[in-house]
């Protein structure tokens, strides 16, 4: 009934626990990450695509933050619970160039961001030029700008805003994205086309984790995506459904068994990384049951139906989104937000309300649907 660890004491590592197991059960201590970092699409960016293009205009942010705060939400992210969870500030996006503070971490998701490079503009579909592959890319600058600038400032005040070189290997690295590649793929590609890309849209994510290993990184926590199908955009232009498009709640069936297709590769992919990373701690986590779960027992939960959207004006074929303005039958018709978002699943048909986001992120971050089944704050354990 013991627990016994083993300690990693290279320059960047020394007394930091990677590596444990657990004989017969026991507790983990909890990890002391002294930031992370975060790569993904609009379920976990903080402000990146509005640093960048035009930034998100009210009513989001304003259940939470009171003003628009770069997130596609009323309120708090999953990434924002993780920060509170690990009692970190909220992650300042990359791409922020004003009042921004990087001792803690760095956000360099963006909204509409693949796994895979998209070969079309965002002003097309709203697919972000920041894929995977950019934001690690961008992570290199960083590290390498911020050292670059901690030692010009060493001593002062400045440097308290910035990254010290041995906490990137006390760091937790976050991974969430994938949505959109599927969302891509459902539009230019048949079901079996998608599928075959699978492999290579999944090996993409492993080598961005691989990078940020030999970069130092030990601890990653990886969601898996979410079920696309539910998401109501997806039933916006259908109107009459042929039988067995859509499964028993309402979602559209097809797309969410390829969701489940890239998840069992992600998840086969993961366990693979643990052999070729011997000393990292790398943790799946399944997002798919906890949104789904969600989604499934809304009326039980006491939520209005889950495929009902808070913020927005969708009524038959007439589409005006969260925050804006557009004419219906000639009259002006505001895309407002509902009375009470905190009974929505769906903000604005593609993203969560805050209230969903906390809810998965209870279910998640407790290490109830995550493999190895750690909560968050013990990601740094190998097990």
């Amino acid at each position: 009934m013991g627990l016994w660890r083993v300690l990693v004491t290279g320059s960047l590592l020394v007394s930091w626990v990677l590596s444990a197991a657990v004989v017969g059960g026991g507790n983990l201590a909890p990890c002391d990450f002294q930031a992370f970092y975060n790569f993904g699409d609009s379920n976990s960016d903080t402000g990146g695509i509005s640093a960048a293009f035009e930034p998100i205009r009210a009513p989001y942010g304003e259940g939470f933050f009171h003003k628009p705060a770069g997130r596609d939400s009323d309120g708090r992210l999953i990434v924002d619970f993780i920060a509170e969870r690990l009692k970190l500030p909220y992650l300042s996006a990359y791409l922020n160039s004003l009042g921004t503070n990087y001792r803690r971490g760095a956000n360099f998701a963006t909204g509409g961001s693949t796994i895979m490079k998209p070969n079309e503009t965002i002003y097309e579909y709203g697919i972000s030029p920041f894929f995977l592959g950019m934001q690690i890319v961008q992570f290199d600058q960083f590290r390498a700008r911020s050292a670059e600038l901690y030692n010009q400032v060493k001593g002062t005040q400045e440097a308290e805003k910035l990254p010290r070189a041995e906490d990137y290997a006390r760091a937790l690295y976050t991974f969430d994205i994938g949505q959109n590649d599927l969302s891509v793929g459902f539009r230019k590609m048949s079901l079996e086309q998608l599928r075959a890309a699978l492999p290579d849209i999944v090996n993409q994510l492993a080598t961005a984790v691989q990078h940020l290993y030999q970069q130092g990184g030990r601890a990653f926590w990886i969601h898996n995506t979410g079920p696309i199908g539910c998401l109501p955009v997806n039933l916006f232009y259908v109107s009459n459904p042929p039988p067995g498009y859509l499964d028993e709640h309402g979602c559209v069936k097809a797309q969410n068994e390829m969701a489940v297709e890239f998840n069992v590769k992600l998840k086969d992919r993961a366990t693979k990384l643990r052999e070729e990373l011997p000393e990292a701690a790398i943790t799946y986590v399944d997002v798919y049951t906890a949104k789904y779960g969600l989604i499934s027992n809304a009326k039980s939960l006491g939520l209005a139906d889950p495929l009902k959207v808070c913020c927005g004006y969708h009524v038959n074929f007439d589409h005006i989104w969260c925050g804006n303005k557009g004419t219906v039958n000639k009259s002006e018709v505001y895309g407002a937000p509902c009375q009470d978002p905190s009974v929505f699943i769906s903000w604005d048909g593609v993203h969560y309300s805050e209230a969903a986001n906390k809810w998965i992120a209870d279910h998640t971050q407790n290490g109830s649907l995550a493999d190895p089944p750690i909560p968050i704050t013990q990601a740094c354990h190998r097990m």
